[in-house]
C-alpha cells in the first residue's frame, strides 16, 4: 500500500516546480537576449515600412459648423390649436397634427439621405472633386487629379469599370463616399448640432460645409413652403363648404398659422438652423497622425520579432529534446 506524500514532500516538489518555472523564465530572456539582432532586425524593417506609410498618406482636413435649430412659433401655434381645436376639427375630418417627428432630427435627417447628397453633388458639380482627387497641392492651391480615373484635358472618367460600377460614378456611388467624409451629430443636452467634412484641401472642406448649411436650410423651407400653400388651398375649400361657426373659427385660425408659417420661411435665411460658430479653413491637417503610425509599426514590429525569436528558440528546444 502507498504512502500518501507528507507536507514535507509536497512543500519540496512545488519548490521544484517552482524553480523549474525560474530556470525557464530566465532561458527566455536569454532566448530573446540571443534573439536581438532578429528583433532589432525585424524591428527596423517595421519601422521604415510605417514612415513610408505615414509619408505616403496624404493630409485630410476636417471643417466643421456648429448649428443651432432655430426657434419655430409656427409650430407652437399648430400645437396651442391642436389642443383647444383638436376634437372639433377631427369631426370634420382635419387633422390639425400637435405630434410627430422633430423638425431638427428630420432635418439632420434629410441632410443624411441619399436623394439631398446626390441633388447636393449635382448642383455644385462636386463628382469630381469628391471622387477623382488624390491629393492637394498647398503651394499651388489646387486639387490633384488621379489620372487612372480623371482626364482633366478631356474631361473623361478613365477608370476601370468594375460591374455594376461604370467608368463613372453613379449617384449611389457619390453618395456612399460623401457620406464617408461627412458627420453630423446632435448633443441631446444642448440640441446644438455638428456638420464636418473631411477632404485633401481644407478650403474645399469649409466651401462644401458652408454649402450643405444653405442647402439643408432651403431645403426644409421649401418643403414647409409647398406644405403650408396646400394647406391653404385646403383650408379654404373646407370653409366655403361649411356653415358652423366653431368650424369657420377653426380654420380661419388654421389659415392664419399656415400664412405665418409661409411669412418665416420668406423672411428667414436660417430657416431651421442657426450657424453657432461658422466653419473656418482649418491650418492643421485632422488625419494621418503621422507620429501615431510610425511608434504603433515600432512597436508592431518589436512585438513581432520577438514572436520569430520564441518560436525559434521552442523549436530547437523540441528538436533537442528528441
Amino acid at each position: 500500500m502507498s504512502e500518501l506524500p507528507t507536507n514535507y514532500q509536497r512543500d519540496a516538489s512545488f519548490d521544484s516546480r517552482l524553480a523549474d518555472d525560474e530556470i525557464d523564465l530566465r532561458e527566455l530572456f536569454s532566448a530573446i537576449w540571443a534573439g536581438k539582432w532578429v528583433i532589432s532586425a525585424v524591428t527596423g524593417v517595421f519601422a521604415i515600412v510605417a514612415v513610408a506609410i505615414a509619408l505616403y498618406l496624404p493630409n485630410i482636413y476636417k471643417s466643421e459648423v456648429l448649428l443651432a435649430p432655430a426657434s419655430s412659433e409656427q409650430s407652437s401655434g399648430l400645437a396651442g390649436l391642436a389642443g383647444q381645436f383638436g376634437g372639433l376639427a377631427s369631426l370634420a375630418g382635419i387633422n390639425l397634427g400637435g405630434s410627430g417627428i422633430d423638425k431638427t432630427t428630420l432635418a439632420i435627417e434629410v441632410m443624411k439621405s441619399r436623394e439631398f447628397i446626390a441633388q447636393f453633388i449635382d448642383k455644385h458639380d462636386l463628382l469630381v472633386p469628391l471622387m477623382a482627387v488624390k491629393s492637394w497641392d498647398s503651394e499651388a492651391n489646387k486639387l490633384v487629379l488621379d489620372s487612372d480615373k480623371y482626364n482633366s484635358d478631356s474631361n473623361q472618367w478613365t477608370r476601370e469599370p468594375v460591374p455594376p460600377r461604370q467608368a463613372k460614378p453613379s449617384p449611389l456611388e457619390a453618395f456612399e463616399e460623401f457620406r464617408q467624409i461627412l458627420n453630423v451629430s446632435q448633443d441631446k443636452q444642448t440640441s446644438l448640432v455638428k456638420v464636418s467634412i473631411e477632404h485633401y484641401s481644407p478650403i474645399v472642406a469649409q466651401q462644401w460645409v458652408e454649402w450643405l448649411t444653405i442647402a439643408i436650410n432651403d431645403e426644409m423651407k421649401t418643403r414647409d413652403l409647398r406644405e403650408a400653400q396646400r394647406s391653404i388651398a385646403y383650408l379654404e375649400r373646407q370653409l366655403a363648404q361649411t356653415r358652423v361657426a366653431e368650424m369657420q373659427t377653426v380654420l380661419y385660425q388654421l389659415i392664419e398659422e399656415q400664412t405665418k408659417t409661409i411669412m418665416f420661411a420668406e423672411v428667414r435665411d436660417e430657416y431651421v438652423f442657426k450657424t453657432v460658430d461658422p466653419a473656418v479653413i482649418p491650418e492643421l491637417r485632422a488625419r494621418p497622425a503621422r507620429a501615431l503610425i510610425c511608434v504603433l509599426g515600432t512597436v508592431l514590429g518589436a512585438l513581432f520579432g520577438t514572436i520569430i525569436v520564441l518560436i525559434r528558440y521552442f523549436y530547437k528546444k523540441e528538436s533537442s529534446a528528441r
